[in-house]
């Protein structure tokens, strides 16, 4: 990303409050940006909007983009240069307890951001954050490319593939030559701050802090890990490039680690042990896990490396160790966690 571009410009996020969203705030926020975010309160605690008070740094406005007069009203008023929307139910087994919920936050959360967005003409550049379960997955151990279809067999997967059929539908209808539109599908990210139900790590360190062990569903299960910076670092520069170029950037683009760090859940926790517990902190469940997850996630990012000059910079060995570097900061008292999280960032962004 370019400092320089973000100094000044007025920025709208959508669920500021959640994990990737905290994050995107905070850099933002010290890249000298003046940001507006629209979320619901964090759901959970602690959480990184609370622990590193990111509602000091920016203006915090609590809200649900289904509440679609209430968003138009906040983003009419933010008049934002850019808009990242990230606000949406973002759990696979949520989805089967409550698929109403994640239907009607995804779809029409999607709906509701762009069509405010129309009625706001100070908008250049607009990205909205689906995810790697978009593409329909046929177990076939190859790395996702955007051209490649959508699908999804949980509601959860299948309403990202909608939020990206979604927004294409709105690009082609309403915005050309207006506002550049793009979409962001990235891998699984860890890092700091992070506390959301039935995700591995958080699950890990919430285990660790009972003293009690993590039981893996499916230890063979590979996915793309990456820290979280690295997708958040792809969102902006595609975000400068839209502001820049228009629509020559106003397309789907893959956000994920490098080939040798696609790994399986064992092998990921496995190492997070080693390094964060005693190595001895989990098991494997026995059992056939009854809901079906993909069993294999890989994406192709050859199309971000080649047009937005962006790369992996951390191996999955080194976002493993910041991230326990954020929690174990996190549980000594008294500690200035959003200080230990910009630090992190600029570390990232000497690289």
């Amino acid at each position: 990303m370019d400092k320089s571009f973000w100094k000044g410009k007025k920025v709208f996020i959508t669920g500021h409050t959640g994990f990737k969203g905290g994050w995107l705030s905070i850099w933002l926020a010290e890249s000298g940006a003046e940001v507006t975010g629209y979320s619901l309160k964090p759901e959970t605690n602690p959480s990184l909007f609370n622990s590193c008070l990111i509602e000091k740094k920016i203006n915090s406005v609590i809200g649900d983009v289904r509440d679609e007069q209430k968003l138009k009203k906040i983003i009419r008023e933010a008049q934002p240069d850019i808009v990242f929307h990230l606000a949406s139910q973002a759990l696979v087994l949520k989805s089967y307890e409550n698929p109403v919920e994640t239907y009607e936050t995804n779809l029409m959360g999607t709906v509701n951001i762009l069509d405010a967005i129309r009625d706001t003409p100070s908008v250049k550049g607009f990205i909205n954050v689906t995810s790697d379960k978009c593409y329909a997955n046929d177990e076939n151990l190859k790395a996702f490319k955007e051209i490649d279809p959508m699908g999804g067999f949980d509601p959860y997967s299948s309403s990202k593939a909608c939020s990206e059929l979604i927004t294409a539908a709105y690009r082609s209808s309403f915005f050309k030559g207006s506002v550049a539109i793009a979409t962001a599908r990235a891998g699984n990210v860890i890092g700091g701050g992070d506390w959301a139900m039935n995700r591995i790590i958080p699950d890990f360190i919430k285990k660790i802090q009972q003293k009690q062990k993590l039981v893996i569903r499916n230890p063979e299960s590979i996915r793309p890990w990456q820290f979280v910076l690295e997708p958040l670092n792809g969102y902006l520069m595609l975000a400068e490039k839209l502001f820049q170029n228009s629509s020559d950037y106003a397309e789907s683009w893959n956000f994920g680690p490098n080939k040798q760090d696609d790994k399986t859940v064992e092998w990921l926790i496995s190492k997070f042990d080693k390094e964060y517990g005693d190595g001895n902190n989990f098991k494997i469940l026995s059992s056939k896990e009854p809901l079906h997850e993909s069993k294999c996630l890989k994406l192709n990012c050859s199309k971000s490396i080649d047009r937005l000059n962006w790369s992996p910079k951390l191996s999955i060995e080194k976002s493993i160790s910041m991230t326990c570097d954020w929690y174990r900061n996190f549980y000594k008292d008294n500690q200035d966690m959003y200080s230990f999280s910009v630090k992190q960032i600029k570390y990232y962004e000497s690289i």
